[in-house]
C-alpha cells in the first residue's frame, strides 16, 4: 500500500491488480476472469453488475455511522447538517472528518470487494466536495451557512478511484446530496422539506445542482478517469411526488443536453447518466426521453420500507431460532415475483436498468434505519434482528437464500451498504441486515454472486429471462441523442413554466442567481508523484466556460434549505 504496510490480496476468481506509480492511470487491472478490464469497455447487454455500495464514507448517515451521532445526540445530530454543526461548536471538524474519511473505507476494504466476486462500487458523495455556501439565505434575520465542510473530502476520493483502477473495479459515481434537499431524507443533507425544484428557492437550488453535475461530468470525462466511472448517478432519489414528473423532466433533458455539450455524443463518449425512478417505480418510466443517449433507469427497491414490516417472515422461538421454511421460502419469492419481471419490462420499455440500492433488510429493524430515534415500523422481534450474534444457522441460511433470490431478480445491483459501523454503545453493529461486509464475514452472504443465478427458477418464482437487445440509442448506437421532437417542445425551456408550491402567476419573481465571472472546478489529481505523467486539469471541455451561478447583490434571499413557504417577493431581483 502506499503507507507502505501490506495486506494479502485473495481473489479466487481470476482477478489482479495492477499498479506502477511511474504509470498510475494504467487501466489493465481487471476483478475476476469473466470482468473485462478497465482498458475494455463494459457492455450492458452481456456483463452483468454485481456492485456494492459505498455508503456512509463521504455522506454519513445515522445508521450507517452511528457512533458520530451518539456521540452528538444530545446536540441534537440527526443528519449532516446537525453533525457538523455541533462538530464545529463542540470539536476540531476538520480532524473528526479527515479521520472518518481516512479510515471508514480503506484500501484494503476495496481488496475484498474486488475478492468477494463483485465488479463495481457505487460511491454517494456529496455537492460540498466542490464547495459549501457561507451564505445561502436568511432566517429570523441571520444569515445561513452552510455547515458542510468545503472540499475536503475530494481527496479521499479520488484515493478510492486509484483503489478503485488498482484492482479493476468501475464506479457508478453517485451525487447523493442536492443544495436544499432533493428528498427531504436525512441522507440528502438535511431532514425536512424539499427545496429541489419545489418552493420559493427551488429554482435557484436547481440551479447550484446544474452546476455540480457540469463541474463533476467535466472531470470524469478526462481520458484518466472515463474508463474508472462508466456511470454517473446525478441525483439520487429526488421525490417525484412532490417535485412532479414534467418539472423533473425538464431538469433531466436540460442536464443531459449539459453532459452531452461536454462529453460528445455515442459510445464511448463520456459516462452513462443514472436517474432514479423516485420511487414510483419502474414501468412509470416507459419510453421517458426517447433517443436520449445512454441514460440508466436506478431503482432502489425495500422491502423494509414499503409496509412489508407489518408481516412477520419468521417465527423466532423462545430459544431464539427462526424458522427458515417461512424466512428462506416466503420472502425470497417474494424478492422474485415483485422485482424480476419490473426489471425484465424496463429493459426492454426504457434501456439499461439497474438496481442501485437493495439490501437484505426485510424488514426496517436496527439501530436508526429510519433515522435518529426512529422506531422500527415492524412488528415482530427486532431485538432478533439487532442481534446477528444470535442468529441461528436456519437464519443464516435463509438470508442467504433471500440475498441469491435478490440478486437473480435484479440482475445488475447494488447492495446497500458495503459495511456498517460498530455502534459506541454496544461496540457491535446493530443493524446487520444491511453489511455485506458482515454478511460474508459470518456466512449469510453469497461468497460467489455467481451463485444468485437460477434461484428464481429454483424456487419456482421464475420471471422471463431479459435476452433481447436494448434499443440503439440506449446504448450509445444508431439515433443517441436525436430526443424526440415532442419531448423536446414539451420539456427544453429552462427554467421550467411552473413548481410546485408556488402560484405560476410568481414564477417569474422567484430569486435567481447570476453568473460569476469565473468557473468552479475539483482540483487536478495532485496525488500522483510522477511528473512526467499527466493527471489532467480537472476540466474535460476547456471551450466551457460559463460562469458559475451566485447570489445577486442586493437581492434579499430567503433560507435556501427551508424556503418552501417562504412569501413570494413582490418584485423580481
Amino acid at each position: 500500500m502506499a503507507n507502505g504496510s501490506t495486506f494479502t490480496y485473495t481473489n479466487s476468481f481470476g482477478g489482479y491488480w495492477v499498479y506502477d506509480p511511474a504509470d498510475p492511470f494504467n487501466n489493465s487491472a481487471r476483478a475476476n476472469a469473466w470482468t473485462p478490464p478497465l482498458s475494455e469497455p463494459w457492455n450492458f447487454s452481456t456483463h452483468r453488475i454485481n456492485g456494492v455500495n459505498l455508503g456512509g464514507l463521504f455522506v454519513l448517515e445515522p445508521f450507517i455511522t452511528p457512533k458520530y451521532y451518539q456521540q452528538y445526540a444530545a446536540a441534537g445530530a440527526i443528519d449532516e447538517w446537525t453533525l457538523d454543526t455541533a462538530l464545529r461548536a463542540q470539536a476540531n471538524i476538520t480532524a473528526v472528518m479527515q479521520a472518518h474519511y481516512g479510515a471508514f473505507v480503506t484500501e484494503q476494504d476495496i481488496a475484498e470487494i474486488a475478492g468477494a466476486g463483485l465488479t463495481w462500487v457505487r460511491m454517494p458523495i456529496p455537492f460540498w466536495a466542490i464547495e459549501a455556501w457561507s451564505d445561502v439565505g436568511v432566517a429570523d434575520g441571520t444569515t445561513v451557512a452552510e455547515p458542510f465542510v468545503a472540499r475536503m473530502c475530494w481527496s479521499y476520493i479520488l484515493q478510492v478511484f486509484q483503489w478503485a483502477r488498482k484492482y479493476g473495479l468501475r464506479v457508478n459515481l453517485d451525487l447523493h446530496t442536492i443544495p436544499g434537499s432533493q428528498n427531504g431524507y436525512n441522507h440528502s443533507g438535511k431532514l425536512g422539506t424539499v427545496n429541489f425544484l419545489n418552493g420559493m428557492m427551488g429554482i435557484a437550488n436547481a440551479e447550484r445542482a446544474l452546476e455540480y453535475i457540469r463541474v463533476i461530468a467535466e472531470f470524469i470525462t478526462q481520458p484518466e478517469y472515463q474508463p474508472v466511472i462508466p456511470i454517473f448517478s446525478i441525483v439520487n432519489e429526488a421525490l417525484l411526488q412532490t417535485i412532479t414528473l414534467p418539472v423533473l423532466t425538464t431538469f433531466y433533458l436540460n442536464a443531459h443536453w449539459m453532459i452531452r455539450n461536454i462529453t460528445g455524443v455515442g459510445e464511448g463518449s463520456g459516462p452513462y447518466i443514472a436517474i432514479h425512478d423516485g420511487f414510483m417505480g419502474t414501468a412509470y418510466w416507459a419510453g421517458f426521453l426517447e433517443g436520449s443517449d445512454r441514460v440508466i433507469l436506478d431503482t432502489h427497491p425495500y422491502f423494509a420500507f414499503d409496509n412489508e414490516p407489518n408481516n412477520e417472515p419468521v417465527n423466532v422461538t423462545a430459544n431464539g431460532t427462526a424458522d427458515a421454511s417461512v424466512y428462506g421460502g416466503q420472502w425470497p419469492q417474494m424478492a422474485c415475483s415483485a422485482w424480476g419481471p419490473g426489471m425484465n419490462a424496463s429493459r426492454s420499455a426504457f434501456g439499461v436498468t439497474i438496481a442501485g440500492e437493495f439490501s437484505n433488510g426485510i424488514n426496517d429493524c436496527g439501530l436508526w434505519v429510519r433515522g435518529v430515534n426512529i422506531s422500527a415500523a415492524y412488528v415482530g422481534n427486532c431485538d432478533y434482528w439487532a442481534n446477528w450474534e444470535s442468529w441461528s444457522d436456519e437464519t443464516k441460511a435463509g438470508l442467504k437464500t433471500y440475498a441469491l433470490a435478490s440478486m437473480d431478480a435484479l440482475g445488475d445491483w447494488f447492495f446497500w451498504t458495503w459495511k456498517i459501523d460498530a455502534s459506541s454503545t454496544s461496540g457491535t453493529v446493530e443493524s446487520p441486515l444491511w453489511s455485506y461486509k458482515l454478511g460474508l464475514e459470518q456466512g449469510w452472504m453469497p461468497t460467489d454472486p455467481r451463485a444468485a443465478s437460477g434461484t428464481c427458477e429454483a424456487l419456482k418464482v421464475a420471471p422471463a429471462p431479459w435476452n433481447q437487445s436494448f434499443a440503439a440509442y440506449a446504448t450509445g448506437g444508431a439515433g443517441a441523442g436525436a430526443i424526440a421532437a415532442s419531448s423536446v417542445a414539451q420539456y427544453a425551456a429552462w427554467p421550467p413554466a411552473s413548481i410546485n408550491n408556488v402560484p405560476s402567476a410568481s414564477m417569474r419573481l422567484l430569486p435567481q442567481y447570476t453568473a460569476t465571472a469565473s468557473v468552479v472546478s475539483l482540483p487536478a489529481a495532485s496525488t500522483y508523484s510522477a511528473a512526467t505523467v499527466s493527471t489532467g486539469s480537472g476540466w474535460a471541455d476547456g471551450g466551457d466556460a460559463r460562469g458559475a451561478p451566485t447570489p445577486i447583490a442586493g437581492c434579499a434571499y430567503p433560507d435556501a434549505w427551508d424556503a418552501v413557504n417562504a412569501a413570494v417577493p413582490t418584485s423580481g431581483c
